[in-house]
């Protein structure tokens, strides 16, 4: 499925062990004792398997919710795109649309309409059929204005500067169509992007403005109902999740066993990646994300006394970047009304001047950030899609790179000095250029950054102080509060790596433009020419016109170093 987890690292290297299950050897007592429905899906594999097994994943935090349109982090993502299903999706080898629960499609001559044939006999977990009465209570879901989804991004288009949603309707109980208001490029994609829930269990719900808090982690596994190849069996907050086959699933094998064939797959939680290397080494964990380089070495030496399988898949899809908070409150507090900045005023005026963040920017030694944390295994990136991304990398983009006499007469130009004599710049109202930067605590790797970036911006008068903490936490704190000054994260590739799959990001209205969320139009000029862009991206096939449009983009984004 889409975002399968993956065991790709944030630089180079994926690891997992040659022999799956080392916690759940033995042999299967499963049966399958459901019929196959009507319209199955055949999935091609390198060789045939047999039931048994169970592989299991090392994970640094626990996910927040099994309420899939409302998971915004990898925690609970790599969960829940197990649990659920969609109509379409990708084939990582070819990059091409495959059928998942649709078994076909067909698009209108204008290229805007596409109709969509659902498979028969498809069943959620508990048993109950999918209709497409279903499909339409997910795009209900996820089009809501009050809960606003990240997948809704995609699924609008800019008309005459007004966010135009797309329209759908189920004409009977599986056709399934939507239309988009102009030519989308990505009209599968995102399609794809929502996954198909439970009408008959989360309509009652939804209707009475209480979706958000369904299927919270707090639920009893057995009620959380999935449309996908899995469903939960067990959870133990900030220890493990268990998940089980769905015994309903339509996907077989060329011989027409249904799938999947492991019984379990678990989710461990550590408390950071070197507890959970730890359990790797022991065993007790058969694959790994986000490998820190620190560990290359020690990996290559015990590749073969410990029988697992070391790759170096080149530069990876993922990128690690800091933004200030330009955030305004959506809600009244602290004597701040509505549509006031979230962090202090003088702090906002800062942050809001381009300037300031250029000298940041241009403070920052990423050669060193390179040869240090990253022990060589990184690569200088100015866009989202990052240089491995054969099609979309643009090399041509600038950014505002390694500058450190630049940055202090960009600083001296603002007025800021060090009054005092202490080495920290203070502004013309004595306001000292001090910040807390959050970065995830389990990720020893952005600790290390935050920690060298700190060094960089002493030496320009800025004290940044680095405050790791945990990854939920920060989530809060920079998606509902807005109380932060700056912070440390990433972004992992959306599927397919795309432009056109950066909405959430890129867009004004995204719910992860993270320096300033799901404005209701564009702030600043430079956010305007962004959707402006953005819309002209997706609405072509054009090659050309949208690698020109994303060239547009990610320039307007560099040179207002909002990252």
């Amino acid at each position: 499925m889409r975002k399968l987890p993956g065991l790709v690292s944030l630089a180079l290297v994926s690891i997992a062990l040659a022999g799956c299950g080392g916690a759940g050897k033995g042999q299967s007592t499963r049966v399958d004792k459901e019929p196959l429905p009507a319209d199955t899906m055949m999935v091609q594999a390198a060789e045939l398997g047999q039931y048994g097994g169970r592989f299991v994943m090392g994970q640094t935090t626990s996910p927040r919710t099994f309420n899939a349109p409302m998971a915004n982090e990898q925690s609970s993502n790599d969960i829940n795109n197990l649990l659920y299903a969609a109509l379409t999706d990708i084939d990582y080898r070819t990059l091409a649309d495959i059928p998942i629960m649709a078994k076909s499609w067909e698009f209108s001559s204008d290229g805007k309409t596409c109709t969509f044939h659902l498979r028969r006999g498809m069943k959620f977990s508990d048993g109950h059929p999918v209709t497409s009465a279903d499909v339409r209570f997910s795009f209900d879901v996820v089009m809501s204005d009050s809960l606003h989804p990240s997948a809704q991004e995609g699924l609008s288009a800019l008309v005459d500067g007004k966010k135009t949603k797309y329209t759908y309707s189920a004409p009977d109980s599986f056709t399934f169509v939507i239309t988009a208001p102009k030519t989308d490029a990505l009209l599968l994609a995102h399609v794809g992007s929502v996954r198909i829930l439970p009408r008959h269990v989360l309509e009652a719900p939804f209707l009475a403005g209480k979706f958000a808090s369904e299927y919270s982690t707090a639920t009893p596994v057995a009620q959380v109902v999935t449309s996908g190849p899995w469903r939960l069996k067990k959870y133990v907050p900030d220890q493990q999740v268990v998940l089980e086959p769905n015994p309903y699933w339509f996907g077989v094998d060329a011989k027409g066993t249904r799938l999947p064939y492991l019984d379990e797959i678990v989710f461990v939680v550590t408390k950071d990646q070197d507890a959970a290397l730890l359990k790797f080494h022991a065993g007790q964990v058969d694959g790994l994300d986000n490998v820190k380089p620190d560990d290359y070495a020690d990996f290559t030496a015990k590749e073969k006394a410990e029988d697992f399988v070391l790759h170096d898949l080149g530069a990876s899809y993922n990128t690690n970047f800091f933004w200030f908070n330009l955030n305004r409150l959506k809600l009244a507090r602290d004597g701040r009304k509505t549509g006031d900045p979230a962090v202090e005023p003088w702090k906002y005026t800062l942050f809001n001047d381009v300037r300031f963040r250029r000298a940041v920017s241009m403070a920052i030694n990423r050669d060193d950030l390179i040869k240090g944390p990253f022990r060589g295994f990184a690569v200088k990136n100015w866009t989202i899609l990052t240089v491995s991304n054969k099609r979309w990398a643009d090399s041509t983009v600038t950014g505002a790179d390694y500058a450190p006499d630049q940055a202090k007469a960009l600083l001296a130009e603002l007025g800021l000095r060090d009054r005092n004599g202490d080495g920290i710049l203070e502004d013309s109202k004595g306001h000292k250029l001090s910040f807390d930067m959050l970065t995830n605590s389990d990720n020893k790797l952005r600790v290390a950054l935050a920690t060298l970036i700190k060094d960089d911006l002493a030496k320009v008068g800025i004290e940044i102080i680095p405050a790791p903490t945990d990854f939920n936490t920060i989530v809060t704190k920079t998606r509902n509060e807005y109380s932060y000054d700056l912070c440390l994260l990433g972004l992992g590739s959306a599927v397919p790596a795309d432009p056109g799959m950066t909405a959430n990001v890129v867009r004004s209205s995204g719910i992860t433009h993270y320096w300033h969320m799901k404005q209701e139009k564009p702030e600043t000029e430079a956010e305007r020419k962004m959707d402006e862009a953005f819309a002209a991206n997706t609405a072509t096939m054009d090659e050309s016109v949208r690698k020109q449009t994303w060239h547009e983009v990610s320039q307007t984004l560099n040179d207002n170093v909002f990252f």
